[in-house]
């Protein structure tokens, strides 16, 4: 597997950057690229690539307004992410941001997703770890006080200036990255099922069973920072958790972030 590293950018940048590198290595060829829960994602940096971009996410009202605001999407389509249309091997391209932890059939999904990329393909997952103290507390703390330190996060985040497109990624459920959506009432906190895929041994798991490799791997602490924004409770109670666990559930970071490729081969294996 890749080594671990703390994320040198934010996700936002690190994932255009790697669309636009997969786009210029192909270039007579328009990107496919799928936007795989579009109600919360930020829309992607990604210049003057010829790129055509497709949305997914549940039917909810809320993610429909926000879906239906982004004009970076040229078609979308909302409802079950297990049976809404995801033709095989049409994407050149998967950006799943914060997606795998609220998925309850998350396996089932992914194998969706996977079979919708093209040989050769990338898969861009970012997602809260639930194998962190910090996933611990999001799955324990009851829902309406999670809810109220989603909130007073977001409205954190809001009074900062605006900033460009894809210049940052934020808490789950924070301001967008750009124009895309501005104006429109952000969804509320979402709820996490954190099946066992939602973490960075789940995710490793995952490659090793579907053949998938992964390119990079970075941890951050972004949404702990957030949420723990101005008093420092909840960085203090993450350290807490990782103490009485032994270090089992570590406080270092509150998310990954992965560059998956699907091989050009199916039948190529990682040694």
């Amino acid at each position: 597997m890749t080594e671990l590293r703390t994320t040198p950018v934010n996700s936002g940048e690190l994932f255009s950057a790697r669309v636009r590198q997969h786009g210029a290595e192909r270039p007579l060829h328009r990107l496919h690229l799928l936007e795989a829960g579009c109600g919360w994602a930020h829309p992607l940096d990604l210049g003057g690539l010829d790129v055509h971009v497709t949305g997914v996410d549940l039917d909810l009202p809320a993610l429909r307004d926000r879906t239906r605001a982004r004009t970076d999407l040229d078609a979308w389509h909302l409802g079950d992410l297990r049976d809404v249309p995801m033709p095989p091997r049409a994407y050149d391209v998967v950006h799943a941001p914060y997606l795998i932890e609220r998925l309850r059939n998350a396996e089932l999904v992914l194998d969706r997703i996977v079979a919708s990329l093209r040989p050769g393909g990338l898969l861009l997952v970012r997602m809260r770890d639930r194998d962190t103290a910090f996933g611990f507390l999001d799955r324990k703390v009851p829902g309406a006080l999670r809810r109220s330190a989603v909130r007073t996060a977001v409205r954190a985040a809001a009074l900062r200036v605006p900033r460009p497109r894809g210049a940052s990624d934020g808490p789950p459920g924070g301001p967008p990255g750009g124009p895309p959506g501005q104006g429109v009432p952000l969804p509320p906190p979402a709820p996490t099922a954190y099946n066992r895929v939602a973490s960075r041994a789940g995710m490793q798991w995952y490659c090793v069973m579907r053949g998938l490799v992964i390119a990079e791997e970075y941890t951050s602490r972004d949404c702990m920072t957030a949420l723990g924004a101005g008093t420092g409770l909840l960085p203090a109670a993450c350290r807490g958790v990782a103490a009485a666990s032994r270090g089992r559930l570590p406080a270092t970071h509150s998310e990954v972030t992965l560059v998956v490729r699907k091989p050009q081969n199916r039948y190529a294996r990682v040694i």
